[in-house]
């Protein structure tokens, strides 16, 4: 469940019934709110400036035009049946008309939905966050029932001109929810980013030939850099280390994806290829003729206790439609945290290469600073933002859903240490003793422990490179601790932490055993192998 520190307004927003050629009546509800009594409803008309508004929207932001009347939702069709434009809007041409177009509907949207007692609630919610402190954020979970309003772009609400946007912020965290859930199974402390990055097919029929399978080769190789060189680029300049691993299958089976989710140890999925919406949650075609439905997915997730699910492929976030018709609750976003997936992150619309890679940095990078998901996300739409601009559609493309008992956290928060006290059982002013792991049988190959830490791995980033196979490209570190306050007579200890896919054999007096995602002492004559028991074996020394 949410801890205490999380503050949450969940609203719902659902049509009351549906009369032929007559305005429709929406009800707006609070279902959790941070003090007594914020259960609060209101009834609303959806109003027909709105829906003007929307169209207009649609017809310059929308890939294809949605003001044809056979594929608008009804209530569009019986309050605004013409297409129309914004009163005294600039020129049509040019960015001031979309930057102007922009405005007008994320306040439009902000009007509708926060009207009345709902206001009033997010008044005093956000009140309620300022007095705890000016770090304490707000999360905004927003369902969306009806699925006609799915496709509206929620995420650029504004209460008004030089005001920012909701998705923007990051002292009201925006995402989307639904309430028929699955409950979360027991979610996992994770010290790091083990990511599985799967490429299916381009595009129906694409992708078969060697060409196509090298041109996904590459994406993947720049994926997978993109994500691994964000981590650590962050890292360092943060002077903390979050270890990142990004495992790559190109167009795998439907059995080798499951296999592969099963064996190892995942936080993270990260879909790039086509994919459409459907009843059941939409298709993901992973290779040509092999396609998998968000519920077959979902098993697998939840099963596996991944926590974030991010799609780069067209429609993850909209709804089926069957005769013109939209179905409730089918996106591939929904469906996902329906069954018990804590955070799913898709796109409304397609979105192009270079704007889907300038977001992943950014999200990446935020996630490495282990910020909340809601709050990376944010961060990086305000990076897509800044180079696409505000009255381009880029920002408002990634939609982001996160299961309402889940806090958006991802990586275990590390306390901030403002100042060591004098009597700080660290290393600081005193010699560490001699440590240092060699291979056996080369006696003059070392690598040291320099102050108290040694990260290894199979990447170039790692303080020592083991470059085989089985060995994870961040796959372990040892670690010096010190336990006495008697810095004099203290004696340093050093442990073991493995982050890799295989594990890491480590021999002592009651025999070879296997650490994998864990801790462990270590003694000096210790030996380790990495990955494989096939794997050169490496001596822990202390000492000379």
């Amino acid at each position: 469940m949410l801890p205490t520190k999380s503050l949450c307004l969940n609203i719902s927003i659902d049509r009351l019934h549906q009369v032929s050629g007559k305005a429709e009546h929406f009800a707006v509800w609070v279902w959790n709110a941070p003090y007594p009594g914020g259960h609060v409803h209101h009834d609303c008309i959806f109003p027909e400036s709105l829906a003007q508004t929307w169209l207009v929207w649609q017809d310059m932001f929308s890939p294809f035009s949605w003001s044809q009347s056979a594929k608008m939702p009804a209530h569009q069709r019986a309050i605004a049946p013409t297409l129309v434009v914004i009163p005294d809007s600039p020129s049509k041409a040019g960015a001031t008309y979309s930057g102007h177009l922009m405005q007008q509907l994320g306040i439009d949207l902000w009007k509708w939905l926060f009207d009345g007692p709902i206001q009033n609630c997010l008044e005093r919610s956000q009140g309620i966050a300022i007095g705890i402190g000016p770090t304490q954020a707000l999360r905004l979970r927003l369902e969306v029932r009806d699925p006609d309003l799915i496709l509206m772009p929620w995420e650029i609400m504004q209460p008004q001109i030089g005001k920012q946007a909701i998705s923007l912020s990051q002292q009201l965290l925006f995402s989307r929810t639904t309430s028929d859930v699955a409950p979360l199974p027991p979610l996992r402390t994770e010290q790091s980013l083990n990511i599985l990055l799967v490429l299916g097919e381009e595009s129906t029929g694409q992708n078969s030939s060697s060409s196509g399978c090298l041109k996904l080769e590459q994406e993947a190789k720049l994926l997978a850099s993109t994500l691994e060189n964000s981590v650590l680029n962050n890292t360092r300049a943060l002077g903390t280390f979050v270890p990142c691993q990004v495992d790559t299958l190109i167009m795998p089976t439907a059995a080798e994806l499951i296999s592969t989710l099963e064996n190892g140890i995942y936080n993270v999925l990260f879909y790039a290829g086509h994919g459409t919406a459907a009843p059941n949650g939409g298709l993901l075609f992973l290779r040509p003729g092999v396609a998998m439905n968000g519920t077959e997915l979902a098993q697998v997730l939840t099963r596996c206790r991944v926590t974030l699910a991010v799609f780069n492929s067209c429609w993850g976030a909209q709804s089926a439609r069957v005769d013109n018709q939209a179905i409730g609750r089918s996106s591939l976003a929904e469906v996902l945290i329906h069954h018990g997936v804590p955070a799913v992150l898709a796109m409304r619309d397609a979105i192009a290469d270079r704007e889907a890679i300038s977001f992943i940095e950014a999200f990446s990078r935020a996630l490495a600073e282990r910020k909340p998901i809601d709050q990376a996300v944010a961060i990086a739409r305000q990076q897509l933002l800044t180079l696409y601009k505000f009255n381009q559609p880029a920002w408002t493309l990634p939609v982001l859903y996160i299961h309402p008992e889940f806090d958006g956290q991802l990586l275990e928060v590390i306390p901030d240490i403002t100042e060591l006290p004098p009597d700080s059982p660290t290393s600081v002013g005193r010699p560490l003793l001699n440590a240092y792991l060699r291979p056996v049988g080369f006696t003059a190959n070392i690598s040291p422990i320099n102050s108290g830490l040694l990260r290894i791995g199979r990447a170039q980033k790692n303080d020592l490179v083991i470059e085989e196979k089985w060995v994870s490209q961040t796959h372990a570190e040892i670690i010096c601790r010190c336990t006495s306050l008697n810095t004099n007579s203290a004696q340093p200890n050093y442990f073991l932490r493995d982050f890799s896919r295989f594990g890491t054999l480590v021999s002592g007096p009651d025999g070879i055993q296997k650490v994998h995602h864990e801790q462990v002492p270590l003694k000096s004559g210790m030996e380790l192998k990495f990955g494989s028991s096939k794997g050169q074996a490496w001596e822990f020394v202390i000492g000379s």
